[in-house]
């Protein structure tokens, strides 16, 4: 079996890193059990992926995930994305990977979507500034 996976995910502007290495079932996010992120829709959302896993396969195994970037919402959909992608590639089970994909198929596959840049003649990307005759 492999020695270590490493994966990433990305939403927004969060970028997450994960290794997936052999251990004693830990998840740890930023050097912190995953069971005390805050707040707890975040928690619920990074733990998505094991809702479809066996629970002996996660006793085995250890996920490390450096998240940098955004907000806790992005944080939260990339560290996902990077754990569901370090799964299937430490299983390497095909099976999983339509799981993952009929479940949420952001699981596996990065939000491209990002910030459009502000263009000059208004307060954003679109909107232009309001005229006044009075």
């Amino acid at each position: 079996m492999v020695e270590a996976v490493n994966t990433s995910g990305k939403k927004k502007t969060a970028v997450a890193r994960a290794t997936v290495t052999e251990g004693d079932g830990r998840v740890r996010v930023n050097s912190k059990p995953v069971e005390f992120v805050e707040p707890e829709s975040a928690r619920l959302k990074m733990t998505e992926p094991f809702r479809i896993v066996e629970d002996d396969l996660r006793a085995d195994i250890e996920i490390d995930v450096d998240v940098e970037g955004g907000g806790y919402a992005g944080q939260a959909d990339a560290v996902r994305t990077a754990i569901a992608r370090g799964l299937v590639d430490w299983m390497n089970d095909a099976e999983l990977r339509d799981a993952y994909m009929e479940f949420d198929r952001s699981l596996l596959v990065d939000d491209p979507r990002r910030k459009e840049a502000k263009k000059f003649g208004g307060p954003g990307a679109r909107a232009r500034y309001q005229k006044s005759y009075r």
